[in-house]
């Protein structure tokens, strides 16, 4: 699958481990690089990285929130620079990005019911919106909001204090608020309100 020359029984176990975040990382590194031919050069990076890396990583230990942190240093040391901060403009290539963020056929397969459900209910308001956010904003707000990781996991992915993320997460979340009542003032019931759904999944 990689071309690697290591061990079958090492590679085997490499590929049980990402294959199952492959959508995962995908969706955000879309959302990362705001353009679907960045978002899987991005993911191809961060596969080839972990996998080079692959003999440091301690087994039994959070593999998910590990190559999520390979993920962010990537973008952040050779996209980051690299991409153009931009909404997508061509139409046909917003709706492939659209159709394979939102399909059944590549969600289904998560293993992560929650995010399968986020996946869905998200309009593509709320991703433009939070692909307006600045870089350390959004960043956060990926893996808060849509990939849920815990406040101490961003923390660690990120390489800042727990009261950093807290602080963007916060900022973030109000710019996103901020922009998506615009958004319903204009058109109701064309977004979802993130916190709303958050409470929602506390009490189900």
């Amino acid at each position: 699958m990689f071309g690697l020359t290591k061990s079958n029984q090492s590679r085997a176990q490499f590929e049980a481990l990402v294959a199952p975040w492959f959508d995962a990382l995908y969706a955000s590194a879309l959302r990362l690089t705001r353009n679907e031919r960045n978002a899987e050069d991005l993911v191809q990076d961060t596969v080839m990285r972990a996998w080079r890396f692959f003999e440091k990583f301690e087994k039994g230990t959070n593999f998910r929130a590990w190559i999520f942190k390979i993920l962010t240093n990537t973008f952040i040391n050779n996209y980051r620079r690299n991409t153009r901060e931009r909404s997508l403009q061509d139409e046909s290539e917003r709706q492939s990005v659209e159709a394979r963020f939102f399909s059944s056929d590549v969600t289904e397969q998560t293993q992560n019911p929650e995010e399968y459900l986020l996946d869905r209910v998200m309009s593509a308001d709320v991703l433009k919106a939070i692909d307006g956010l600045s870089i350390d904003f959004r960043m956060v707000v990926i893996l808060a909001d849509l990939q849920e990781f815990s406040y101490k996991e961003i923390a660690e992915i990120l390489d800042v204090p727990v009261g950093t993320v807290m602080s963007r997460l916060f900022r973030g979340r109000k710019q996103l608020q901020k922009v998506l009542l615009a958004r319903e003032a204009e058109n109701p019931g064309s977004t979802i309100d993130l916190s709303a759904y958050r409470e929602r999944k506390k009490l189900a």
